[in-house]
C-alpha cells in the first residue's frame, strides 16, 4: 500500500509535470493527516529527484492552546527530517474584524500570503498543497449548491501560477481514506483539527452533512463529481482557447478599453460570447465577484439587439459598455460625450441625428402677412420667424456655459440647470440637439424647450418649421 500511494503519486508529478528535479519546494502542512501525509512522500521522493524541501505553517491563532500545540508539533516534524521549518503566527481573528471577511476566506488570504513569502525567501518555485480527491468532491458540490457555470465545475486545478510561483496539488486524485491508511502504516502522529466538525464552515457542512445524506443515491458520488470535474476542466480548457483565438482576431486593445465590431461578436456561438464578455473583463482587471451571471448577460444583451444604436450601459462604477453604431468599447473610464454639430441652410430639408436616434425635418415657408396665422410652437416642433435669426444655423449637442432665454420666462437659464431641474438622465444631457444660429444665441432646445427669440409675429414674412421624430 505504501509503494502503491507513492507510485501513483510520483507518476502523477512526473506525468503532469508538477515539480521538476532539483526544484525547491515550500510544502504547506497544517499538521492534520493529509498535510503530513503529503511531506513523508514528497520526502520520500525528495532524495531521488534532488528536491529541496521547506516546511510553512501557519499557526491562525482560531483555536488558542490547541493552534499553539499544532505550530510546536510541525516544529518537530520538520527538525526530525533535517528539514527548514517557518511558523507564521497570525492575528486572524483581527484580521476578519478589520476587513469584515468570513473566517475561512480570511485564514485562506493570510495563508497564502505568508507561503509566498516564503517561497520567496528560499527562492521556490513550488508551493504544495495536501488538498486531496475528497476536497475536490466537496468543493464542486458547494459550488453547484451556491451556483455556477462550467468553470465552476473544473474545480481546484493540480497546479495553477500564482505570483510567479506554480501552486501544486500532488494528492488531489487520492482520496482521504488511502491517505489516513498510509499514515496509520507508517504510524505516523499527527493533529486533528477540532475546528473540522464545527457546522457555521459551509465546507464542513458539505462534508459532514450533504454528501453524507446524497450517497444512498449514488455510492460513488466523490468518484462522480471527481469524473466531473476531469470532463469539464478538459472541455473548459478548450473553450478557453477557442475564447482566446477570437479575443486576438476580433478585439482590439486601448487605453483601459478593449473595442470590438458588433458583428464579429453576434457571429459567436452563444457559448463563446460569454466566454469573450468574462475575458475582456478580465483582461480589464475586474474582480470575478463582477463576473455573475445577470451581468454578463445585461452586456451581451446590449451587444445583440438588433435596434439600438447608441448606448452607454454603466454596468458598475468601474465598467462602462459602449455602443456607438456598430463599434461596442469596453472601458473602465467614464465615457465622455463626443460632440457633433451640423449645419443647416436654406437647402437643407432634412438631418439625421444618429446621437438621438431621431431625425429633424426642416420646412422653409413664405407666410402672406394677412394669412399670418399664430404657429404653436411645441416641444418637439418649433417655428421660427427667419428674418430675427442669423444663418447658418447649427444643431450641436450642449456646451459648457450654455443659456437659453427660455420663451415665457424672464432672463436666462443655464442649459444644465434647466436640464438637473427637469431630472433629464445625464446619458440624454450630453446628447440632446441645441438649435443656435449663427449669433451664438440658443434657439431651442429639441424635444424640450424653445426660446424667446425669433417667435412668430404679426410681421412675419418667412417662417422655418422645424420637427424632431424618433427613428
Amino acid at each position: 500500500m505504501e509503494h502503491d500511494l507513492v507510485a501513483r503519486v510520483e507518476q502523477r508529478i512526473k506525468e503532469q509535470k508538477l515539480v521538476a528535479p532539483g526544484d525547491v519546494v515550500v510544502v504547506a502542512v497544517s499538521g492534520g493527516p493529509d498535510s503530513v501525509a503529503l511531506l513523508h512522500v514528497l520526502f520520500v521522493l525528495g532524495e531521488k529527484y534532488s528536491w529541496q524541501l521547506v516546511v510553512a505553517h501557519v499557526n491562525h491563532q482560531f483555536r488558542g492552546e490547541e493552534s499553539d500545540a499544532e505550530a510546536a508539533f510541525v516544529n518537530e516534524l520538520a527538525a526530525s527530517k533535517g528539514l527548514p521549518c517557518e511558523v507564521g503566527v497570525i492575528n486572524v481573528p483581527a484580521y476578519i474584524e478589520e476587513t469584515a471577511l468570513n473566517g475561512q476566506a480570511a485564514a485562506r488570504e493570510k495563508r497564502y500570503e505568508f507561503l509566498h513569502l516564503v517561497a520567496d525567501k528560499y527562492g521556490a518555485n513550488r508551493i504544495a498543497l495536501a488538498h486531496h480527491a475528497d476536497d475536490q468532491a466537496e468543493t464542486v458540490m458547494m459550488r453547484i449548491l451556491r451556483g455556477t457555470g462550467p468553470s465552476g465545475l473544473t474545480g481546484m486545478p493540480e497546479r495553477r501560477l500564482e505570483k510567479k510561483v506554480e501552486l501544486i496539488r500532488p494528492f488531489l486524485r487520492i482520496y482521504k481514506a488511502d491517505i489516513v491508511n498510509y499514515c496509520a502504516q507508517h504510524e505516523m502522529l499527527y493533529c486533528m483539527d477540532s475546528s473540522n466538525e464545527l457546522r457555521k464552515y459551509f465546507r464542513n457542512q458539505i462534508r459532514l452533512d450533504v454528501l453524507p445524506m446524497l450517497k444512498p443515491y449514488n455510492e460513488q458520488l466523490p468518484e462522480s463529481l471527481n469524473r466531473l470535474t476531469e470532463l469539464m476542466q478538459a472541455e473548459d480548457d478548450y473553450l478557453a482557447r477557442e475564447t482566446e483565438r477570437v479575443f486576438q482576431r476580433i478585439t482590439v486593445t486601448g487605453q483601459a478599453s478593449y473595442r470590438l465590431e458588433r458583428g464579429d461578436f453576434t457571429e459567436l456561438h452563444l457559448a463563446l460570447q460569454r466566454r469573450l464578455i468574462k475575458l475582456i473583463l478580465n483582461c480589464l482587471c475586474l474582480g470575478m465577484d463582477r463576473l455573475e451571471f445577470g451581468r454578463i448577460e445585461r452586456i451581451r444583451e446590449l451587444i445583440v439587439q438588433d435596434q439600438v444604436s447608441n448606448q452607454v450601459l454603466q454596468v458598475d462604477e468601474e465598467l462602462y459598455i459602449v455602443r456607438e453604431y456598430e463599434a461596442i468599447h469596453f472601458q473602465t473610464i467614464v465615457p465622455s460625450p463626443k460632440s457633433y454639430a451640423y449645419e443647416i441652410g436654406f437647402e437643407t430639408s432634412g438631418l439625421s441625428l444618429p446621437e438621438v436616434e431621431a431625425n429633424l425635418y426642416c420646412s422653409w415657408m413664405s407666410v402672406q402677412s394677412n394669412n399670418n396665422v399664430d404657429l404653436i410652437s411645441s416641444a418637439t416642433d418649433v417655428y421660427l420667424d427667419l428674418d430675427q435669426i442669423q444663418l447658418p444655423l447649427v444643431v450641436r449637442n450642449r456646451r459648457s456655459g450654455d443659456r437659453l432665454e427660455p420663451h415665457g420666462l424672464n432672463g436666462s437659464k443655464k442649459v444644465k440647470d434647466m436640464f438637473i431641474d427637469a431630472k433629464m438622465p445625464l446619458s440624454r444631457r450630453d446628447v440632446i440637439p441645441l438649435l443656435v444660429d449663427a449669433s451664438g444665441q440658443i434657439l431651442w432646445i429639441a424635444g424640450f424647450r424653445r426660446s424667446k427669440h425669433a417667435l412668430i409675429g404679426p410681421d412675419t414674412e418667412r417662417v422655418l418649421h422645424m420637427k424632431l421624430v424618433l427613428q
